[in-house]
């Protein structure tokens, strides 16, 4: 990677550090920009609420979870056109970015895979104790969710003290996401931003 490369990416970094985050009006737009909106959707690393019956299944083990495995194919799963979803935010700029990101080791993605088929999983950015999620998919039952409290054990394996999810929406207030003022959000991440947190690519089963 060049030094401008690195320079542009370390920019990318800091607005994550400032509570920035991008996205793309469309996924067939040239162009994306970088939101701070008024609210910040968060979820609890210690006490992730997990529905029974997710429970049930997530102990079944219906799906290999992996870490950092198929990048490309999470952030491809994550933008890909659904008959639910016929529009995404991610573009080929948000798709190189995190791409190049996780080259670098600052993006992070957990897989779900059932036989050898890549079925769900998310993908975020970890900076100190904090790491922001940012997309997440699935293509059998539960298997985004699953990939969700995977990442969560994994986080708290390591010591992470803050999972950003930018917004909330039905999907994650069933794991009990809730809403904080931007203010405290920047002052829950620039805590975070001290602790020395690794991501690591061992399985959270592990």
């Amino acid at each position: 990677m060049s030094k401008s490369d690195k320079t542009a990416l370390e920019h990318v970094l800091d607005a994550y550090r400032c509570g920035l985050f991008p996205m793309a009006e469309s996924r067939d737009s040239d162009e994306f920009y970088w939101y701070d909106p008024p609210q910040r959707g968060q979820l609890s690393i210690t006490d992730l609420h997990i529905p029974k019956r997710l429970k049930r299944t997530t102990l079944s083990a219906p799906y290999r979870i992996t870490i950092n495995q198929d990048f490309a194919g999470v952030i491809d799963g994550c933008a890909a056109q659904r008959n639910d979803r016929k529009e995404t935010w991610i573009n080929q700029g948000i798709r190189n970015l995190f791409i190049a990101l996780h080259h670098e080791g600052h993006a992070h993605s957990v897989e779900c895979y059932q036989g050898t088929n890549l079925v769900g999983g998310l993908y975020g950015l970890a900076l100190g104790g904090a790491f922001m999620g940012e997309s997440m998919f699935s293509r059998a039952r539960d298997a985004s969710k699953i990939a969700l409290i995977g990442l969560c054990a994994q986080l708290w394996k390591q010591s992470f003290t803050l999972l950003d999810t930018q917004y909330i929406n039905d999907h994650l207030t069933q794991f009990g996401a809730y809403e904080i003022p931007k203010d405290d959000y920047l002052t829950l991440l620039h805590k975070a931003l001290t602790h020395p947190c690794t991501f690591t690519n061992k399985s959270p089963d592990t």
